[in-house]
């Protein structure tokens, strides 16, 4: 295991070169910079060349792309162009409000998705089955900005139950416990809104594979031995049909740090996701590739880990 995991974090090394050279690639090839992004009708021809000269914007794509991944070797991630400060500091202010909502709307949604899961499969074409299915449907094919804007309209405005958007209250300054609490009301609808966009096709996915476990002839057996039913599916069942779901476990760690982009926007929640949208309008290229490097790389990692849980929990695969 220990030599699987050394091998696979050297393959990382050429993958990350690879993704470095084509984003730097993609950002070179958008027309325009950081200069023209701001649009500045007062800005002159010699003044935007100094600026240019100033961020480095001058050089040709090739030395730009060598100084910027040296930079990198060495931890250095560049000043964001719009913040004026450095990159990492930004992912710092911002990346952590992304995960509360990440973080607890893949909470719910695994717990809410393996429990709808289980008993739909165990009770298969009952009515339970079919309102569940019927709602793996509504939610797969409910777009987030109209899910988020129905809320708004119905749970804040019209009821007037969550805040309409933000972090915090505006003026309250509240600390401590308080503030814990008026963070985590303002972080209801956004969580609402992603767990019930990730439950549906999670609930879908851990029904399939339940429906394929219980009808094994190992799941007979256990029910032959006269095993209580919920020892067969909770210990049996629902172990095996686990397995390939750590997978799917090892790509939700990139979506913790992502920050979710229209949602952010809708509920006005100072994610990373709007700083990164910002960064490419903006064509802020420091935060935008340090940020694109850093989710290829949580990607990779994620990529790993669940190989090696996947290899942990069943006994009968050999990491080779």
């Amino acid at each position: 295991m220990k030599q699987y995991i050394i091998r696979r974090l050297l393959q990382m090394i050429p993958t990350l070169i690879g993704v470095s050279i084509i984003i730097f690639a993609i950002s070179a090839l958008v027309p325009g910079d950081y200069i023209t992004a701001q649009n500045n009708p007062n800005m002159t021809q010699e003044k935007a060349q100094q600026l240019r000269e100033i961020y480095g914007l001058d050089k040709p794509a090739v030395q730009r792309y060598f100084i910027w991944i040296g930079n990198m070797l060495t931890g250095n991630m560049g000043d964001s162009l719009v913040h004026k400060e450095p990159v990492t500091s930004v992912m710092n202010n911002y990346v952590w409000n992304s995960v509360i909502i990440a973080f607890f709307s893949l909470l719910f949604a695994w717990i809410i998705a393996i429990f709808a899961g289980v008993f739909s499969a165990r009770f298969q074409y009952s009515l339970f089955d079919k309102i569940v299915t019927l709602f793996i449907f509504l939610s797969m094919s409910l777009p987030s900005f109209f899910l988020g804007l129905f809320l708004i309209k119905t749970l804040s405005l019209g009821l007037g139950i969550t805040p309409v958007g933000g972090m915090t209250t505006a003026g309250l300054n509240a600390q401590g416990w308080a503030y814990i609490v008026d963070v985590l009301k303002h972080a209801f609808l956004p969580v609402l809104v992603l767990t019930m966009l990730s439950t549906g096709s999670l609930t879908r996915y851990f029904r399939t594979s339940m429906l394929e476990v219980i009808h094994m002839d190992y799941i007979r057996t256990a029910r032959a031995k006269g095993l209580h039913e919920r020892v067969v599916i909770f210990k049996h069942a629902l172990r095996n049909a686990m397995l390939p779901a750590i997978t799917l476990l090892g790509f939700e760690l990139p979506g913790l740090f992502g920050g979710a982009i229209i949602l952010e926007k809708i509920f006005i929640w100072p994610g990373v996701g709007q700083v990164y949208l910002e960064s490419i309008n903006m064509r802020d290229y420091p935060f935008m590739l340090g940020f694109t490097i850093f989710i290829a790389l949580l990607t990779l990692l994620g990529n790993l880990l669940s190989d090696v849980l996947y290899g942990v929990a069943d006994p009968r695969i050999r990491l080779k």
